[in-house]
């Protein structure tokens, strides 16, 4: 019997092989086809035919500049970059054991554009070998931070997005920063930082697709020690692996290849997580695929494949002359999105709600304590907006104001009172509404690292803001006021919806939340790049998150979305305490869950449209405010609002006072300050959430 049913070794061995073999051979067949198609797509009025005479030597010399000067050098681009992205996402995953670990999630992309950005503001000319060595060594900086935070035991899945997440805002605002600074130092590295496929010739190939060679290389014969410490660094140790040096080569090898994908083409969204992922699923129904030694090359390829069919399917869709304008990896981001949303329905989550970092003082003030603490905050806010009026390009005084009010003020004095006084009060309307917003989703969602922005609806709002300002000649503000509001409801439709089909988990939000915010992104790109001129300043603007030009008529939205969601806070407060434990206990007290928490949703979303709408795009408000507050009041809804709101509008205002003065008369928008502010505060709150997770391990 045991004769019988014995399988034989190697008919099982070959099966397998067979499987593998056929896996490469489609994709190798994949990658030739869309090579083909690649070649006879561009400008230049040439057909299939005419590139096929170039590779039998019949071509003219017309068709061989533009095939050898442009096309393949763009082909080939694809391929390296596609290749060594896909391999650079396999090889974090590994090491980290977490398969949403990519170059874009360790904010490695983000680390090696700053990198390149900051030598070029500061004006060193580097050859294209330096310039990847700059591009590697903020790639490895910032990976290694957001590994530290994460962790690499495999737990951290969503930590290790929002860590990455945080961070990589924080590094792209401080690369928009120095854009905005040394505009002449830097032309050229805006769209470029999107993700741009276009060559100057095949030089930066020549140069760079060796060091991706020899990378790659490396780490095929390091796949035998990579197996072993995705499996578990117990099992590796035993058989005599040494964990932290392998798995520091493993990073560094991962990051070198990333920091030459930017370097030759910019930063390429998803790719890096998407291929890997893809493979691992192949994994199950390719026998050996889960081996490095075959996943590192199948992820080179689906890299190239993803990276080459995006850049196909845009110049097919928008044509070849609009395909100059738009980046492809805005086309690979809103792909990458997708599938993250896919992703995150499966990945592995903790139904446990997770305590708020801050929220250790959960009653200890006395009622009398609180209101003290409450006035000194409201004081320290008046103090931020008299400060705020009377800094700027033009210095006032105290006086200044008192002669303003009682009308007794010269010309100049009241000029800028009429242009700087609106813009206080924007931010700090601003700023109460994006931090009630961001109490709102967190107790909503039960999840202390949600906010508006992070899960999407600040993204959805500048979406529809901008997707206006582009297609709407002369759109009037309250048009941009609604379509901003619509955006934002239409994200956290999208959000609450994929989630609660997958059993609504806090983890799973937030993934799905960073998805959707990623493909709103990527959408605003491709609208400022597919329109005029005119339009892309004003998008721009929003997008940065400006108070600049606010008059007060632009203020009655924010002001009607806080005057109508207060009472409704007012009324909900105890449910909102309910809400933020679980589902059960509010439905035994008799709360309607689903109603209370759709009409909450309603009132978070209100006031994020309108607070995009008033001032443009902020990020880490919402969380940022509500967190300081936890910490100082503890987490009673009751004393939770109101401490809130009044962070987050100080906080708004000190971050425009701040980039209306630093560089004056030039201006930073107050987003990318907020952005600048608020990402290390959201690191140090993961930090401290990782260590009392470890305390109580």
């Amino acid at each position: 019997m045991v004769t019988l049913t014995e399988p034989r070794p190697p008919a099982v061995a070959v099966r397998r092989r067979g499987r593998l073999v056929l896996l490469g051979g489609g994709l190798a067949a994949l990658i030739l086809l869309g090579s083909a198609v690649h070649l006879t797509q561009g400008t230049a009025d040439l057909a299939a035919l005419d590139v096929l005479r170039l590779l039998s030597g019949g071509a003219g010399s017309d068709t061989t500049a533009v095939v050898l000067e442009s096309r393949l050098p763009r082909l080939l681009a694809a391929l390296v970059v596609g290749g060594a992205l896909g391999v650079a996402g396999a090889v974090l995953q590994s090491v980290s054991r977490n398969a949403l670990a990519s170059p874009d999630t360790l904010a490695v992309n983000a680390g090696a554009h700053l990198a390149v950005v900051a030598v070029a503001a500061f004006g060193v000319s580097l050859p294209l070998l330096g310039a990847a060595g700059i591009a590697f060594a903020g790639g490895l900086a910032a990976a290694v931070v957001v590994l530290a935070l994460a962790g690499t035991e495999g737990t951290g899945v969503v930590r290790l997005v929002l860590a990455g997440t945080a961070f990589a805002l924080a590094l792209v605002s401080v690369t928009q920063v120095l854009l905005l600074l040394y505009a002449q130092e830097t032309r050229g590295l805006f769209a470029w930082g999107e993700g741009s496929l276009e060559q100057n010739g095949l030089g930066g190939v020549r140069t760079l697709g060796p060091v991706a060679g020899v990378a790659l290389a490396v780490l095929l014969g390091m796949a035998r020690r990579l197996d072993l410490i995705h499996v578990g660094d117990d099992h590796a140790r035993t058989l005599g692996v040494h964990i932290g040096r392998t798995r520091f080569a493993a990073i560094a090898l991962a990051v070198l290849l990333a920091a030459t994908a930017v370097t030759l083409a910019g930063p390429i969204g998803f790719v890096g997580l998407a291929a890997p992922a893809v493979a691992r699923l192949l994994a199950s129904a390719v026998p050996g695929l889960h081996r490095h030694a075959a996943l590192l090359p199948c992820s080179a390829a689906l890299g190239a494949v993803l990276l080459l069919g995006a850049d196909v399917l845009l110049r097919a869709i928008i044509g070849p002359q609009r395909a100059l304008e738009v980046p492809t990896g805005v086309v690979t981001t809103i792909l990458g999105a997708l599938f993250l949303v896919v992703l995150a329905r499966t990945a592995r989550t903790t139904a446990a709600t997770a305590e708020p970092p801050a929220a250790g003082a959960r009653g200890g003030l006395s009622a009398g304590r609180y209101r003290v603490l409450l006035a000194a905050l409201v004081l320290v806010g008046i103090g931020v907006a008299v400060g705020a009026v009377l800094l700027g390009d033009t210095k006032l005084l105290l006086g200044d104001i008192v002669n303003g009010v009682t009308g007794r003020a010269g010309p100049i004095v009241t000029g800028v009172l009429d242009t700087r006084v609106p813009r206080v009060v924007a931010a700090l309307l601003a700023g109460a509404a994006l931090a009630l917003g961001g109490v709102l989703t967190q107790a909503v969602a039960r999840n202390p690292l949600a906010e508006p922005g992070m899960i999407g609806v600040v993204g959805g709002a500048g979406l529809g803001a901008v997707a206006v300002l582009t297609a709407v000649a002369g759109a009037g503000f309250w048009t941009l006021t609604g379509s901003a509001g619509l955006g934002a409801a239409l994200a956290m439709a999208v959000v609450f919806a994929v989630a609660a089909r997958g059993g609504f988990a806090g983890e799973r939000l937030v993934l799905i939340g960073f998805g959707v915010h990623a493909a709103s992104q990527a959408l605003v790109t491709l609208l400022i790049a597919l329109s005029d001129p005119w339009n892309e300043t004003k998008a721009l603007t929003w997008l940065g998150g400006s108070t600049y030009g606010r008059t007060f008529p632009h203020l009655v939205p924010m002001a009607l979305a806080l005057l109508l969601v207060a009472p409704v806070l007012v009324r909900t407060r105890r449910e909102l305490d309910l809400l933020a434990l679980d589902d059960e206990t509010p439905r035994v007290l008799g709360v309607p869950v689903a109603r209370t928490r759709l009409l909450l949703l309603s009132c978070a979303v209100l006031l994020t449209g309108a607070a995009v709408a008033g001032i443009g795009v902020l990020t880490f408000v919402g969380l940022v405010a509500p967190h300081a507050a936890r910490a100082m009041v503890g987490s009673r809804h009751a004393r939770l609002l109101p401490t809130a709101a009044v962070l987050g509008a100080t906080l708004v205002c000190a971050a425009d006072t701040a980039g209306r003065t630093l560089i004056a008369p030039g201006q930073l928008p107050a987003g990318l300050v907020t952005a600048i502010i608020g990402a290390p505060c959201f690191v140090w709150l993961l930090h401290r959430h990782r260590a009392r997770a470890a305390r109580g391990r």
